[in-house]
């Protein structure tokens, strides 16, 4: 587990320092996918992280999925948007401040449903975990 950690933070860096060099040209979208950095205060450290992740729009607002591979455990950057939903996100060149909340009810079962249809692995992640996944939506302040 370790070495998934320790390898997932190595190629998120990698994948972080190409995107912003090439705004977003090079690792904005991976396999028809669409590529967000999302930028968050560390709960415990205070200090910036930035995460790559997939989305989808929703109007003004940015969905991303806290599926942390179907774990059991949220994700380290969804504990730190829980923390201080202040963040940052840059979208190819356009960057911007966001503001996190988890969708609830209705709303998210219609989020899960737009991102699940266009991306099924998160249905195989939702089977694997006993937790609700957070749909995240990142509205611009």
């Amino acid at each position: 587990m370790i070495f998934e950690q320790s390898a997932m933070r190595w190629i998120s860096a990698i994948h972080e320092f190409w995107y912003r060099l090439s705004d977003g040209w090079i690792g904005g979208n991976v396999m028809g996918a669409p590529i967000l950095l999302l930028d968050t205060t560390g709960r415990k450290t205070g200090r910036r992280y930035t995460t790559p992740l997939l989305y989808v729009s929703d109007g003004d607002d940015l969905i991303v999925i806290a599926s942390n591979g179907g774990s059991d455990r949220d994700p380290g950057w969804w504990r730190n948007l829980v923390a201080n939903p202040s963040a940052r996100v840059q979208v190819q060149d356009k960057r911007k401040r966001v503001r996190a909340s988890a969708a609830r009810g209705a709303g998210r079962e219609r989020l899960w449903s737009k991102i699940t249809s266009r991306y099924p692995v998160y249905r195989s992640y939702e089977r694997r975990t006993s937790r609700e996944i957070p749909v995240v939506v990142l509205h611009p302040e």
